[in-house]
């Protein structure tokens, strides 16, 4: 198993992020993921900056970690051409390092546009597209592409590295998986899921890696560790993910999150520092079948993370 640390972009500052993906590989870390969103999804998380520039900033300060978006939409907010520039660029500056992490997008990022928010099926036909101009532009030549949702006339990037960057293509239920498979270079999963994975490869995707995060909250004691998963985290924890994708400002989640528990939270979460207990969430993704886990410790306090993970649980993870 591969482990991976999540750089939240919701809860940090840009500065903060880039020293965050430094010390991930001083801890040892293989590689990191980081979130791609306009708005947090709680008024108090209080940080969103612009993915791309953080990367640029992180592809200065590292030199073997792999990085890449958990997710980026290329479908309204972020349009294909544009998230093709972007990822080539990056690319460039951490040659064989990066990969761009996709998904059909949330309405909280993607209404800013004005334009409706479609279901997931014109979403994932969206996606499908996108990926196909994406991989076009990167191919190289000018691109003239007159599809059903997206129109590129006459473009071309010029910045581009020798290597592609590999996509991976997010997935929460069956439909999802089969489409990652076709069109992705892996998985991207949010839960311990056999069947996903096993509706991944067979269509297609076995052999390709598969990725998922955890989400914890390493404090001084389990009760802290509680309270600050429930303060930070408790809507993208309980929030059904068939609603997450739908609600459309910070304000909306945080009517939902008003009424979910402390327990409740901490059943999705990872609460304290017991190794034993970070050990075995990780087991059980291993036994569904994903073979690289991004660990997101919620709260301000990365640096106890850290250090608890370097010294208790990556030596114990790798035999995993």
């Amino acid at each position: 198993m591969n482990l991976g640390y999540q750089l939240s972009s919701e809860e940090h500052p840009a500065a903060d992020l880039v020293g965050y993906a430094r010390r991930a590989e001083e801890t040892g870390f293989s590689y990191a993921v980081i979130s791609d969103h306009l708005h947090p999804w709680l008024h108090r998380q209080g940080q969103s900056p612009f993915v791309w520039s953080v990367l640029g900033a992180i592809a200065q300060v590292t030199k073997r970690l792999r990085v890449g978006t958990a997710v980026t939409a290329p479908i309204r907010r972020t349009p294909p051409y544009l998230v093709a520039h972007a990822a080539a660029t990056v690319t460039t500056m951490m040659p064989g390092r990066f990969f761009l992490g996709v998904g059909s997008g949330e309405n909280l990022n993607e209404h800013v546009t004005g334009e409706w928010w479609p279901p997931s099926e014109t979403r994932r036909e969206m996606l499908e597209e996108a990926v196909d101009v994406i991989r076009k532009l990167w191919a190289g030549g000018t691109v003239e592409h007159f599809g059903k949702h997206y129109t590129v006339d006459n473009a071309r990037i010029y910045s581009r590295p020798l290597e592609p960057p590999a996509i991976m293509v997010a997935a929460g239920g069956k439909d999802g998986a089969e489409l990652a498979a076709r069109i992705g270079n892996g998985l991207i999963g949010t839960a311990p899921s056999e069947e996903l994975v096993q509706a991944f490869e067979e269509a297609g995707g076995k052999g390709k890696p598969r990725y998922a995060q955890i989400d914890v909250c390493v404090a001084e004691d389990e009760a802290e560790a509680r309270r600050i998963a429930h303060a930070q985290w408790a809507a993208p924890a309980a929030i059904p993910p068939r609603l997450l994708t739908k609600l459309r400002v910070p304000a909306d989640f945080q009517a939902v999150a008003d009424l979910v528990t402390e327990e409740q939270v901490s059943e999705k979460v990872i609460c304290g520092a017991d190794p034993d207990e970070h050990l075995a969430k990780l087991q059980e993704f291993a036994e569904a079948g994903f073979d690289h886990v991004h660990v997101h410790q919620v709260g301000s306090d990365q640096e106890t993370f850290f250090r608890f993970y370097e010294r208790d649980v990556l030596p114990r993870a790798r035999e995993l």
